[in-house]
């Protein structure tokens, strides 16, 4: 009985990585589609699919919530984000999102500097106090670099990174064969002087950060997301589907619309698992 009770155990185990493997590609087939359409199009401003009587776009004070600003990733543009620009957006939060480049390589804290302009800008225009940010893979190493080091600590409320490797991953090695001029290849990998400064940096206090790994992701593999003092989910996805599976898009809703408190975690800095149930 123990030998029928193993070889069901190991079928159903063989069934769960096939049908994960099976996921995986399709969206990373949509990744790729969302990729393919590039820089194109005037997408900074995502507002919520509501009709407000005087016709005007909402604000973010008008829906209760801050703009959410998308961030995307190493060798990304921003149609990666077309589709969890989408999602939130179908679910009445203001999404925002700026191209990093014509493919994004360059040096991480350029592109902090940068998204620290495009915040101030808003803030200048709009006289929102502060935002929500969500960057997926290196998209979230820009948002901890601006949120640390470049007074990100007075306008962002929360940061949800996605996929990131905090801890540097060696598959920045492929980024030097691909793009051997980028300085991102570099600061990716483990141990790299970026890392280590932006590890030294201390969180700035009261900083609502989330973590978000991927328990199938080879780019930025699980256990490099972990990042210490902030909370993290791991969810039963791989890194193309951190921004095209509707689930994923669902936990990061209810992430930014969470109490500050239980969305920071900060009393927990262990990993909290998911993989079977997502919040």
């Amino acid at each position: 009985m123990r030998l029928f009770d193993d070889l069901r155990t190991r079928v159903r185990a063989w069934a769960d990585e096939v049908s994960g493997g099976v996921a995986d590609s399709g969206h990373a087939a949509v990744y790729l589609r969302q990729l393919l359409r590039g820089n194109r199009g005037k997408r900074a401003l995502r507002t919520p699919a509501v009709s407000h009587p005087t016709g005007a776009a909402p604000s973010a004070t008008a829906v209760g919530e801050p703009p959410v600003l998308l961030i995307h990733g190493y060798l990304a543009t921003r149609g990666s984000l077309h589709l969890l620009e989408q999602h939130l957006a179908g679910r009445g939060l203001v999404v925002m999102s700026y191209s990093l480049g014509p493919i994004n390589v360059g040096d991480i804290r350029d592109s902090a500097g940068l998204i620290a302009r495009k915040v101030e800008s808003i803030v200048a225009q709009t006289g929102i106090a502060r935002v929500d940010i969500v960057g997926h893979s290196m998209g979230g190493l820009v948002g901890l670099d601006y949120l640390k080091r470049l007074g990100g600590r007075h306008r962002v409320r929360r940061l949800v990174m996605l996929g990131t490797p905090t801890q540097g991953t060696w598959s920045a090695l492929l980024g030097l064969l691909t793009a051997p001029l980028g300085l991102a290849s570099l600061q990716l990998l483990p141990g790299s002087p970026f890392l280590r400064e932006l590890s030294e940096r201390p969180l700035p206090a009261g900083a609502d950060v989330v973590s978000i790994g991927a328990v199938r992701d080879w780019l930025a593999p699980l256990a490099s997301t972990v990042l210490d003092g902030v909370r993290h989910i791991a969810l039963p996805t791989g890194h193309s589907g951190l921004l095209v599976d509707a689930e994923v898009a669902q936990v990061v809703v209810d992430i930014l619309r969470a109490p500050s408190e239980a969305a920071a975690g900060r009393r927990s800095a262990g990993p909290v698992d998911v993989t079977k149930t997502p919040p």
